[in-house]
């Protein structure tokens, strides 16, 4: 077969799936060694995904209004047997098959929390793309449940692929990660949440429950914020300021992905209190750092986590207070836990999530 892989997005936003892309490429490339690839980047970036497979480059920016058309023309030159579409839209016809992933349907369940843009764009096509699909990938149990109640998409139709972690995710020396704090200026210790900073992500609840902890254990470690400011940022900002929470929040939009490994082993715990989560990476990611987690009781985060750690209703911030309070004072649940995270996280390779990429191609082909 001739797949193909649409990694345009990687030139235009950093994140989940833009990381998907990359390390999906990379995991197919020695594994499968019968199949022609050819994977397609925006004509702007200078990045290549492959170092096996073929690159090529197209001219259709992500998300513009005629995308599924202008890159249906592009396409087909490629003569491609099967597609795959890793940001959920694929084009009116980019290949005799085609395969798109979804990653969460945030944008039918909350879309108070997207931007007009974003709801235009996902909403208006969603239904037709899950249709033409051939097969779809899923990044959680969560998410299939989704397509098959909110889209009445065939369970058949559905393949669940949990993602991968990357090997620098893992238990650094501490003379290591002292040198990292001084270098990122960071404090000796502090709570941690790793993501882009906007509703969906319920940094609201988290900032009240944060100043519910702060007037129970006035030396609780300062809150950290590491992310890019996005949609409604200046509303958190306000709710800082209501809850005189200062400078026991900090905001870092400037820690690099290579920087990250180093941020989670010195966090006393990661939270994570989002409405909706299509996987979560953060929340692995910690995992396989021995970093504790606190996470939201819904959507993917449940799946990605098991028994590990603490699980609470996101819309409760005094249960949220209760559990940051629990994971920062209990030094042998922390040490239990911190092991059962270590032992979760080998669990999730991305060699696993290529393989049944590769049998939804399989799969696609033969329809």
């Amino acid at each position: 077969m001739h797949i193909g892989i649409d990694a345009r997005l990687t030139y235009y936003r950093t994140g989940g799936i833009s990381t998907y892309m990359r390390r999906l490429v990379a995991a197919l490339e020695p594994l499968d060694t019968a199949n022609r690839y050819t994977v397609f980047h925006s004509r702007k970036s200078r990045e290549s995904l492959t170092t096996r497979f073929r690159r090529a480059a197209l001219w259709t920016p992500c998300h513009h209004r005629l995308e599924r058309l202008a890159l249906s023309v592009e396409l087909a030159r490629f003569r491609l047997d099967v597609l795959h579409s890793p940001d959920f839209i694929p084009p009116l016809r980019g290949a005799r098959r085609h395969v798109i992933t979804v990653h969460d349907l945030t944008f039918l369940h909350y879309p108070q929390f997207l931007t007009p843009d974003a709801r235009r764009y996902y909403n208006g096509q969603i239904t037709a793309a899950v249709r033409q699909a051939d097969q779809i990938l899923a990044d959680s149990q969560s998410t299939k449940n989704d397509l098959m109640t909110m889209l009445g998409v065939p369970p058949e139709k559905v393949s669940v692929h949990m993602l991968g972690v990357d090997e620098r995710f893992r238990p650094l020396p501490p003379e290591m990660i002292a040198v990292a704090r001084r270098t990122s200026q960071l404090p000796e210790t502090y709570i941690l949440h790793v993501g882009t900073l906007e509703p969906r992500k319920n940094i609201g609840g988290l900032l009240a429950a944060y100043r519910t902890l702060l007037d129970r254990l006035p030396d609780a470690p300062p809150l950290l914020l590491a992310g890019r400011r996005g949609w409604l940022f200046e509303e958190t900002l306000a709710v800082v300021d209501q809850l005189k929470l200062g400078e026991r929040v900090i905001f870092r939009d400037d820690i690099s992905d290579e920087q990250l490994p180093a941020l989670y082993n010195g966090a006393s715990l990661l939270v994570m209190p989002s409405f909706y989560e299509g996987f979560g990476f953060p929340a692995l990611e910690a995992m396989a750092c021995g970093t504790v987690t606190v996470v939201s009781n819904r959507s993917s985060l449940p799946e990605v986590v098991g028994e590990v750690g603490l699980q609470v209703n996101p819309d409760d911030t005094h249960a949220l207070a209760a559990a940051l309070e629990h994971a920062l004072t209990d030094q042998v649940w922390r040490d239990a836990n911190r092991e059962a995270g270590l032992q979760r996280a080998k669990q999730f390779t991305w060699e696993n999530t290529a393989r049944i990429a590769l049998s939804a191609y399989r799969a696609a082909a033969e329809v």
